[in-house]
């Protein structure tokens, strides 16, 4: 691992090597904010070591944590979920307040050190890895949920957990819009539109917004709402514009407790006919019901099917404590192996599709785990069946992509496409019935094997493109590869990426929030 450019902070490491702090256990994931790779330098960058002691920062601070490599917290706290594409870093910080931020900000300006924000788990895209070295600003410290004194919204620190978001809520009887993983942050999946499980009712993570408070490139903390120009920006792209520290949302009255879910199991030679079924009788045209939610996932169980990927279907419902057969028999006249039906409330989603805290998928094991997704409108069940076979080709038991996952997420979209399409960066809201990706993982062991798996992420991604009609990939920014175009990840109305341009050259004209799925 490189060290920090000699000619610009050597004073800075001989200070952070001084440093000592106690570790705080927390979850640690680069997911929002990022700089250039080769940033550019701000006006008061500096020329010499001499200008970048930490000294001065540190009298600024409120406690702040700060770790470098060789220590087991540097380990803990800069680890990434998937190693393809990954940043480098050369020393890990803790800020402690929304101040503490702006002093890092405005330290690494001033020194002209590239930063990234860490928060949580699954910030995968391999536009990170131009970051070559820099600071890690680990956000695991800002972590809190306040609720209103009028029961209407919640303020949330930049760095909450999604689980500790939906625990809080749900004890208080509220609940809002989060991301489905439980390792998540809150603003991770925000800053990309963000799907969850309440989205049919009440619309994307970033649609519950009402303001935020964010340490935009230049240091200073802004509080911004429905009023800046920036609130468009944000709410889609928000990885390219600063570190949020803390966000208000919108809450709502827990209605249902109850939830029920049917997880079907299928062998592969049933894939053209259990995706004909989800189009006909879960999508209905893109008039999915409301509180009905369809999750699939493909992944080797040979105990289940010896011949190739098994098919494990989820049919969620809420305010049940049984799935309505009306979706549930036509996928039961096909002949599953198994059918398991199961009720709960809305705290055991995440246990039920194997995305908790302690499920493998949250886990930061030295894996790659790149994704490359791509959004439908429907199934094409022929190309199911072709994008079935190619997969568990590639991913047979002698295969290092043998662990691979497909997943296949279909939300409702009702309240999605109740927001108006132009109101924010977020730019698929009537393209978006299936959020679907080849999540190809593997043990890294050198170039020639990323390549070959972004070889074959591209080659799923294209079959399911080609059976779509549609020449255009529109993706799920959070899930990218990297290796997609902005309008994929922004939209293809040129005025989108005009006006996120124009943004980026107000707010960062140096780039400094440049590497997480770059508008620039």
């Amino acid at each position: 691992m490189c060290w920090f450019r000699a000619d610009l902070v050597a004073a800075a490491v001989v200070a952070l090597a001084a440093a000592t702090a106690t570790a705080s256990a927390a979850p640690a994931e680069a997911v929002l904010a990022t700089s250039a790779a080769t940033p550019s330098a701000p006006p008061a960058a500096a020329t010499s070591a001499a200008h970048c002691s930490l000294s001065d920062l540190e009298k600024q601070l409120s406690g702040i944590e700060i770790y470098l490599p060789g220590s087991d917290q540097f380990t803990q706290y800069s680890a990434r979920w998937s190693n393809v594409g990954a940043p480098i870093v050369n020393v890990t910080v803790l800020p402690a307040t929304e101040n503490d931020v702006v002093q890092i900000v405005s330290f690494a300006n001033k020194c002209n050190i590239p930063f990234l924000a860490y928060n949580g788990v699954h910030g995968s895209i391999t536009t990170l890895g131009r970051m070559s070295w820099g600071i890690d600003i680990n956000l695991s410290l800002l972590s809190g949920i306040t609720i209103a004194a009028d029961g209407q919204t919640a303020t949330i620190a930049g760095g909450t957990n999604s689980k500790v978001v939906v625990d809080t809520l749900w004890a208080a009887g509220k609940q809002t819009v989060t991301g489905t993983c439980e390792c998540v942050s809150y603003m991770g999946p925000a800053l990309g539109g963000g799907h969850g499980w309440l989205q049919g009712r009440h619309g994307l993570v970033a649609d519950q917004w009402v303001s935020m408070n964010i340490v935009l490139a230049n240091g200073t903390l802004t509080t911004i709402d429905a009023n800046s120009d920036l609130w468009w920006a944000v709410r889609g792209a928000g990885h390219n514009f600063g570190i949020v520290t803390s966000v208000t949302v919108k809450i709502y009255p827990r209605v249902y407790t109850n939830w029920a879910i049917e997880t079907i199991t299928f062998t592969g030679d049933k894939v053209k006919a259990v995706y004909q079924a989800i189009n006909d009788y879960l999508l209905r045209n893109g008039t999915q019901p409301v509180d009905v939610t369809n999750w699939s996932y493909w992944f080797n169980d040979p105990a289940v099917d010896p011949n190739g990927p098994v098919i494990q279907l989820y049919i969620i419902q809420e305010g049940v404590t049984a799935v309505d057969p009306t979706y549930t028999q036509p996928f039961h006249a096909l002949g599953p192996v198994s059918v398991v039906p199961d009720n709960g409330t809305y705290l055991d989603l995440a246990g039920w599709v194997g995305i908790t805290l302690a499920s493998p998928p949250c886990q930061k094991a030295g894996l790659a785990n790149p994704r490359f997704p791509i959004y439908l409108r429907s199934y094409n069940a022929t190309a199911q069946q072709a994008v079935y076979s190619a997969f568990a080709a590639a991913t047979n038991a002698s295969s290092p992509f043998a662990n691979s996952l497909f997943m296949f997420e279909g939300y409702p979209t009702e309240g999605v496409r109740a927001v108006d399409p132009d109101s924010s960066a977020y730019a698929f809201r009537t393209d978006n019935d299936l959020l679907i990706a080849p999540l190809i993982q593997y043990t890294p062991a050198g170039p020639d094997l990323d390549r070959q798996a972004e070889q074959l992420g591209n080659q799923l991604r294209n079959i399911l493109l080609a059976g779509s009609g549609s020449a255009q990939l529109n993706t799920y920014v959070n899930y990218a590869y990297g290796d997609e175009q902005p309008q994929a990840w922004y939209g293809y109305d040129q005025w989108r990426l005009d006006r996120l341009k124009a943004l980026k050259a107000k707010y960062d004209p140096h780039n400094r929030f440049g590497f997480y799925a770059p508008v620039v």
